[in-house]
């Protein structure tokens, strides 16, 4: 996956929350729905996700199992019934972790 000119269309919206040292706290709303794509256009504008071994840096400098990228919200018009639908998950706690780490670290 990567941003080409010929490639396919892909629109993600973000706005940053949060500035540390090194890092910023960015709420993402992806408008298409492309493999990978908050990762792929992250990493295209220099911002890879933390914990982003294929899109971000090889080595990363904390000790997480994924990437720090969190879906708080999930909006569709469900296939069948035709109605629309929302899902939203509590942050994880090795996110919040995270973020605590990342402030103390300024």
């Amino acid at each position: 996956m990567a941003v080409v000119k010929d490639g396919r269309y892909a629109l993600t919206l973000y706005r940053v929350l949060e500035r540390y040292k090194n890092n910023s706290l960015v709420e993402a709303v992806i408008k298409t729905g492309r493999t990978h794509q908050i990762r792929v256009h992250m990493a295209y504008i220099g911002h890879p996700i933390v914990g982003d071994e294929v899109y971000g840096y090889k080595k990363q400098r904390f000790n997480l199992s994924g990437q720090a990228l969190h879906s708080k919200l999930l909006g569709l018009v469900h296939p069948s019934k035709k109605i629309y639908m929302e899902f939203e998950a509590p942050v994880p706690e090795y996110f919040e972790k995270l973020m605590k780490v990342l402030k103390e670290k300024q």
